[in-house]
């Protein structure tokens, strides 16, 4: 999810649902700790800023899935109302020590209705991101969008770029690391809340997976993850509704494919690893800042070619062990995925202003694809085309982003709504400029369009408000009845957040192309 500089209240004026309450429960007493929250009744909302969900991944435990947490009985009562540090990012930020997690709900005190709760990973394209939140937090319109709208948001850390998603054969092969210890991270904070959820007022029955970009990729991941995978923190979590904000999925290749493998041998080179006894152990035993550099590197080489930023969630045969193009079921009930009309343009190259630059981009882009699939593609896409919402294009940039953004993030979430066993909706948010983020607007900080544009911020942050709750956008829905709802994906057609509002579309274009990426996704591989 994105954390964006937020607005004052005052300034946008968005009032809390709901009367404060006086004496909520603020301390929470797990298994392996006592930690206090907070109460604002300036927002309304008790919160815990800082858990500890698991063990450092340190020395050892560096590239190795998440550990159980220190137990913290003999401390006394944690102070939860402090920062805590991202994981290592690309440049000299973060920190190892990153295992925390913060969460937030309305006032709650024990005897009283659990809430749904929502597990939230941020974005980031697998390189950066932090779920350190100040108040008030992320997601809080979502919170305030009607006085029915109680859950219980938690914001994990997960480690990212080399830390969280390390691929090769040395990764494999060592018994005391793993392959995407990111996703495992967020694994472990799921189970987290399965667990522990109840004692901060939340539903452990009643959970939804969300992210946005990398964390709508994450989620992607949850659902189609092996739940029997036996980890060191325990058996498979428990998650009922998966929301992926416009999904960033890329290409997944197997854990000691040529591609893969060329990732752990460039860390080893750049780090001076190369040529030790065991490269494994001197990766685990380097500085933090070599990594980070390699890691940056890494994360360039192939930026606007086969890749946007590299690092990626890889297919290991265990904890992810197929494509999502091959996956027909998927771990979550209820499914639902939005997507952004012009995002892919954010993933493209300036300057794609020509047919022959479009050839360029996409015999770069999909090296493993024959000549015949390639011109499959551009007659799919062609020069001038249309889309669901878009009654005509004519530009070669707009061509080329609409391929990447149906391989990577709108046909991911096609995929993910049409394989959720109870039902699953799409949604396309095209109120201009419908770039990659643009629709967070609405839902992610307080801004003055909450109260000067009641209309699109209650239908769309009411639709997911109602997803979260019930399993439905529809079921709380918040706008006058003659305004469209969301339609299931079984009718073939998609929710449309447009500057007029709202309305459905019929799923033709979109249909087509996602079927056609999926019969080639093990060549791209998706």
């Amino acid at each position: 999810m994105p954390h964006q500089r937020h607005q004052s209240r005052t300034q946008a004026g968005l009032t809390p649902c709901v009367t404060a309450q006086e004496n909520p429960d603020l301390v929470a007493s797990l298994d392996y700790g006592t930690f206090q929250g907070t109460y604002s009744k300036q927002y309304n909302i008790s919160y815990w800023r800082k858990i500890p969900f698991a063990a450092p991944p340190t020395g050892v435990n560096r590239f190795r899935a998440p550990q159980p947490p220190r137990n913290l009985t003999s401390s006394g009562v944690y102070n939860s109302n402090k920062d805590f540090d991202m994981c290592p990012q690309r440049t000299v930020n973060g920190s190892e020590d990153c295992l925390y997690l913060g969460l937030y709900s309305r006032p709650w005190k024990r005897g009283q209705p659990l809430r749904p709760v929502v597990v939230s990973f941020y974005g980031g394209g697998f390189i950066q991101g932090s779920a350190s939140f100040t108040v008030p937090p992320s997601a809080y319109p979502l919170l305030n969008v009607s006085a029915t709208t109680d859950l219980l948001f938690v914001f994990p850390n997960y480690r990212t770029n080399a830390f969280g998603f390390l691929p090769g054969k040395e990764i494999v092969a060592d018994p005391q690391s793993d392959t995407n210890p990111g996703l495992l991270d967020q694994r472990a904070a799921i189970q987290w809340a399965n667990r522990h959820a109840a004692h901060f007022g939340g539903d452990p029955r009643n959970v939804t997976i969300w992210g946005q970009s990398a964390g709508g990729g994450s989620v992607v991941a949850q659902a189609i993850a092996d739940q029997n995978y036996a980890g060191a923190i325990g058996a498979g979590p428990v998650f009922q509704k998966a929301l992926a904000s416009s999904p960033y999925w890329p290409k997944t290749y197997e854990a000691t494919a040529p591609d893969a493998q060329w990732i752990y041998d460039t860390l080893v080179n750049r780090t001076g690893c190369a040529g030790k006894a065991s490269t494994l152990a001197c990766l685990k035993a380097v500085d933090v800042q070599a990594i980070r550099d390699a890691s940056a590197y890494i994360a360039a080489a192939n930026t606007y070619n086969t890749s946007s930023y590299t690092w990626s969630p890889v297919i290991d045969g265990k904890f992810l062990p197929r494509r999502l193009s091959e996956v027909t079921k998927t771990n979550a009930e209820f499914g639902f995925s939005m997507f952004n009309t012009h995002e892919g343009e954010t993933f493209i190259p300036g300057g794609i202003s020509s047919d022959a630059k479009f050839n360029n981009l996409l015999a770069a882009f999909l090296p493993d694809l024959s000549a015949r699939d390639l011109d499959a593609i551009k007659q799919l896409y062609p020069p001038n085309g249309s889309t669901e919402t878009l009654t005509s294009y004519d530009t070669a940039s707009v061509r080329a982003g609409l391929v990447y953004r149906d391989v990577v993030l709108a046909c991911p979430g096609y995929f993910l709504a049409g394989a959720s066993s109870g039902g699953g909706w799409l949604g396309e948010y095209s109120i201009s400029p419908a770039k990659h983020a643009s629709d967070t607007y609405w839902w992610n900080r307080i801004n003055t369009a909450q109260q000067t544009d009641p209309a699109h911020y209650k239908g769309y942050a009411g639709a997911m408000a109602s997803f979260f709750v019930t399993g439905d956008p529809n079921a709380r829905k918040l706008t006058p009845p003659g305004t469209p709802g969301v339609p299931a994906l079984s009718s073939s057609k998609e929710f449309v957040v447009d500057a007029n509002g709202f309305a459905t579309a019929e799923l033709i274009q979109l249909k087509k192309r996602c079927e056609f990426w999926r019969k080639l996704g093990p060549s791209i591989p998706v």
